[in-house]
């Protein structure tokens, strides 16, 4: 069984970064993709940033150049470095995984954590 585990949300003024982490535990990175979510009050989940198998990684528009999709194989471990933060960055982050490549829908991934919360004051 499969289980993430988020850490490393908080609270931070704006401009200010944050590292969060995303342990896995019952199996290994091989053949899935990793993906990091966010939700805001009275909004749907939304993709972040994503990592595939191969390392490929892909951002949304709104992130590319302030925020850095990573992981370290040995440890299992998914990281998500986030640099340059605003208040609208402010949600719940979760990680979550599936097999194959990266895709941006949330139904498409199998397995979530439980979440993160990240405020980022102005």
């Amino acid at each position: 069984q499969v289980q993430l585990v988020e850490s490393g949300g908080g609270l931070v003024q704006a401009g200010g970064s944050l590292r969060l982490s995303c342990a896995a535990s019952g199996r290994t990175f091989s053949s899935y993709a990793m993906g990091w979510f966010r939700q805001a009050p009275g909004k749907e989940r939304e993709f972040v940033a994503g990592i595939g198998w191969l390392s490929g990684t892909f951002y949304i528009d709104s992130v590319r150049g302030r925020f850095t999709i990573s992981r370290d194989i040995a440890k299992n471990t998914l990281y998500l470095q986030m640099n340059s933060l605003k208040p609208e960055d402010t949600a719940v982050y979760y990680c979550a995984t599936r097999r194959g490549r990266i895709v941006t829908g949330p139904d498409e991934y199998e397995v979530w954590g439980q979440g993160t919360q990240v405020t980022v004051s102005s």
